[in-house]
């Protein structure tokens, strides 16, 4: 029996089908952050996480941005590491969600004498706190310090190596295409929401005309030779040109959600590579740092944008969740 509203007129609910809505099970469907900088945080940014449903994540613990000086030297990563080590079981304690972290030596600037670091790193990616290798990868342009291409090459294989070795994932930075992105006052040396003086980013060390494929490319070549299977690497900050690793590969995709004011990034376009090729290999991230303006309930709201655009719920649980528990080969 169609609902009769003691209104002065007649109103929309009374023209609607009022059987159309979300389920229920929508708002509870658990999700896993595979890739983002919470320690770096407040407090109460990482409650936000747990307010949304977040049920576990990986903190990358490899951030070149945080590191007092240029060049950086090994103390200073391992400085990072540590202090994220550290931080960790009290991060667990205050909020509802678990949290792993990703250890590795990022390429965004050059680190001196980086053997030292690669010798201590299988230890610390034994103990159960580490989830991860990352997040590492070829950065075409550093910030501060240029750190040269086999360099880069060598130090991302040898850390693909110790994630093969260990048996866990890596995660790999790709670097974004900003060429279709307005971001105001960038001829300064200036990103508005970004703590990073752009200005002080070095000539970029690979000569292609897409620096973002060449870089994916040697990542991938990295991967090869390290032994590394292709389940075990998540390459971030994934885009809208998603064929040459969906097609070529059978490496995983994750797309980060939380800035799209700077990567152009939204929930369309992970529906988009979702309907092109599958689920089976995409995930969602979002590399929530304290560094630049990001939006942590942003994740959830993936969550709704993806079945507002036609995805069941089987297929958004199987992004969001089972997909980053079968790369973390979580019990």
């Amino acid at each position: 029996m169609d609902p009769q509203y003691p209104t002065n007129r007649s109103i929309d609910a009374e023209q609607l089908d009022n059987t159309a809505g979300f389920p229920a099970e929508l708002t509870n469907i658990p999700w896993i952050d595979i890739h983002n900088h919470a320690h770096t945080l407040s407090w109460n940014d990482r409650e936000k996480f747990a307010l949304s449903g977040c049920e576990s994540m990986v903190m990358m613990a490899a951030a070149y941005y945080w590191t007092p000086y240029k060049p950086v030297e090994p103390q200073d990563v391992q400085y990072l590491w540590d202090d994220a080590l550290n931080r960790l079981d009290q991060i667990r304690q205050a909020h509802i969600f678990d949290a792993k972290l990703g250890i590795g030596i990022h390429t965004g600037a050059r680190v001196d004498d980086y053997e030292a670091l690669l010798e201590r790193m299988p230890a610390y990616c034994a103990l159960d706190e580490v989830a991860a290798v990352g997040e590492i990868g070829i950065t075409p342009t550093q910030h501060v310090a240029r750190w040269e291409l086999e360099d880069q090459k060598e130090v991302t294989r040898r850390q693909m190596e110790i994630a093969a070795d260990t048996g866990i994932p890596a995660v790999a930075h790709t670097p974004p295409d900003l060429s279709d992105v307005d971001i105001p006052f960038r001829e300064r040396g200036m990103i508005p929401g970004y703590e990073l003086d752009m200005g002080m980013q070095q000539e970029p060390v690979i000569d292609a005309e897409n620096e973002r494929r060449a870089a994916i490319e040697l990542d991938i070549e990295c991967k090869d030779e390290a032994g590394l299977p292709d389940d075990q690497l998540v390459l971030s900050h994934a885009d809208r040109a998603a064929s040459y690793v969906m097609e070529n590969t059978d490496c995983y995709l994750s797309y980060t959600v939380s800035y799209p004011w700077l990567l152009g990034v939204t929930p369309r376009d992970v529906a988009a590579v979702i309907e092109e090729y599958g689920p089976d290999r995409v995930l969602v991230e979002t590399d929530s740092a304290g560094i630049l303006r990001s939006d942590v309930f942003a994740f959830k709201r993936t969550i709704f944008e993806l079945y507002r655009l036609g995805l069941d719920l089987d297929t958004i649980r199987q992004v969001v969740y089972e997909n980053p528990r079968n790369v973390l080969n979580a019990e």
